[in-house]
């Protein structure tokens, strides 16, 4: 469902925000669950950017790409409640609600998990935003306000401390 907005002479439409959050809430959920490694946290980081974009939501839905909009405010989100309490959270044993990538082990997963649990902050933000998100160097530094080479370096330091903690320095 859309909405008329008029501005001056002009009519934009704009796409109503509970349907959007419909179709677009659990990408935004599970970006933040990888993001965040838990998923109590995960709402609630997804709960607070929505409801910062809720209020806004006729100026963001004009944005030329709304997703990256609220995207960013997820991450935001994330890198603020990070901030704010500077706790550290440990793995846990099992991780639920996550998707099960074919072939691989659940030991090996839990392993690769508990790995990228122990990352910085900052660099698994940067490794999941390129490599779950699949987005590239330009997209990631936009979204996290860093610039290009700083997320350079920390999908670099991610993966190589990956790689050691997974035993797999020579690939």
């Amino acid at each position: 469902m859309t909405t008329l907005i008029e501005l001056g002479r002009t009519r934009v439409e704009v796409p109503d925000f509970d349907s959007w959050v419909a179709a677009r809430g659990p990408g935004l959920l599970r970006l933040a669950y990888v993001l965040t490694g838990s998923a109590t946290d995960a709402e609630d980081v997804v709960q607070d950017a929505l409801s910062r974009a809720l209020p806004r939501w006729s100026r963001i839905a004009r944005v030329e790409d709304p997703d990256a909009y609220v995207r960013r405010m997820v991450v935001n989100a994330n890198v603020s409640g990070w901030r704010k309490f500077r706790r550290r959270e440990l793995p846990v044993d099992t991780v639920l609600d996550r998707p099960v990538p074919a072939g691989v082990e659940p030991e090996e997963r839990d392993r690769l998990w508990r790995a990228c649990r122990a990352l910085p902050a900052d660099q698994r933000t940067a490794v999941v935003l390129r490599f779950y998100e699949d987005l590239d160097y330009a997209e990631i530094a936009a979204l996290t306000g860093v610039r290009e080479g700083s997320v350079r370096s920390r999908v670099s330091r991610g993966i190589a401390t990956l790689r050691h903690e997974l035993g797999d320095d020579d690939e």
